[in-house]
């Protein structure tokens, strides 16, 4: 039964009506008189579907929000309200869907970005302006992003992607980190999950030499050692490492505009890089074909059987038990 948005009364079907993509049922309130349309997949957008996907497919391939809307023929405005809308929709699909993954090897690590301003200009401390970081949890075999949170390099931050981790893993797993000090210790977020057994936990630590060139932004110092050490129960040495997620950290510098260095592409909102974020993850774990696997990482992980179209994520993030999670 569908029931009134005003009065909470039962509302009767009578009229349909076309618009851009679909056709849409009106609906009477019996008790008040009132009348209202069924909820749209996605809300507050009435363009062409064929146009959302256009705007994702070139946001996810590193286009941006200027040069999608020169390629579409949209306004910027409307190309932000998508990312906003189906981003948000994608967090939530996130939310439910990636749950008891089967992963064995999980790499954590945190890509650096800023939102408006760098962090030494951000005069007030504004806690969504400067520096911001985009932690990442990635399965070594599928390739899924199993977790992800944007915000500041904090204690908090650290604690609640890994709690998240947590909660969407189907067992005992490995993970391997850098040397952050927000993983480390009894006092670290790792720790705290998981407890002193219940993850196998390595963390890789390197060391840089000092450059005896003048300082210059674009030379990068040299890697002279890597020290592998077991923290947390029983870890493979072997299998402690953090090449993979810098791997990732690099697919999202050069296909989400937002992360690409030395350019005008970063975001002026802290909402939008993180909706930007969930929809470029989800079209990762969904619509991506990774070359080593030969399929997506959702298929990868056992969550699909097939790879997904940009309309079909769309379709599955815009349902109705997903959008009220």
């Amino acid at each position: 039964m569908t029931t009134c948005l005003c009065c909470n009364g039962e509302a009767k079907h009578f009229a349909n009506f076309q618009n851009k993509n679909r056709v849409v049922r009106r609906f009477r309130c019996v008790r008040c008189g009132k009348t209202f349309s069924e909820p749209q997949p996605l809300d507050g957008l009435r363009i062409e579907t064929s146009k959302v996907n256009e705007v994702v497919r070139l946001l996810c391939e590193g286009v941006g929000v200027r040069a999608t809307s020169r390629l579409t023929g949209l306004e910027k405005k409307t190309v932000l309200s998508i990312v906003e809308t189906v981003g948000e929709k994608c967090a939530r699909f996130h939310d439910a869907t990636v749950r008891n993954v089967p992963s064995v090897n999980v790499e954590t690590d945190e890509l650096y970005s800023y939102v408006f301003c760098k962090q030494e200009r951000n005069k007030y401390a504004d806690p969504e302006r400067g520096e911001q970081y985009t932690f990442l949890s990635f399965c070594r075999d599928s390739k899924l992003v199993i977790s992800f949170y944007t915000g500041k390099r904090s204690w908090e931050n650290t604690h609640t992607h890994i709690h998240d981790l947590k909660d969407r893993l189907a067992g005992r797993v490995q993970i391997s980190t850098d040397n952050y000090k927000g993983y480390k210790g009894k006092t670290g977020a790792i720790y705290e999950a998981f407890g002193p057994d219940g993850i196998n936990y390595g963390m890789l630590t390197k060391v840089y030499t000092k450059s005896a060139l003048p300082q210059n932004r674009f030379c990068q110092p040299v890697c002279i050692l890597a020290k592998k050490t077991p923290v947390l129960g029983n870890p493979d040495i072997d299998l402690i490492c953090t090449s993979h997620i810098e791997r990732q950290n690099l697919n999202v510098r050069l296909f989400n505009r937002r992360f690409t260095r030395l350019t005008l592409g970063y975001s002026k909102k802290l909402s939008n890089l993180r909706h930007s974020v969930a929809l470029f993850v989800c079209y990762w774990n969904w619509c991506w074909k990774h070359n080593t696997t030969k399929q997506t990482p959702a298929q990868a992980s056992g969550l699909t059987d097939h790879a997904w179209t940009v309309q079909e994520l769309i379709d599955a993030v815009s349902k109705p038990e997903v959008c009220t999670i």
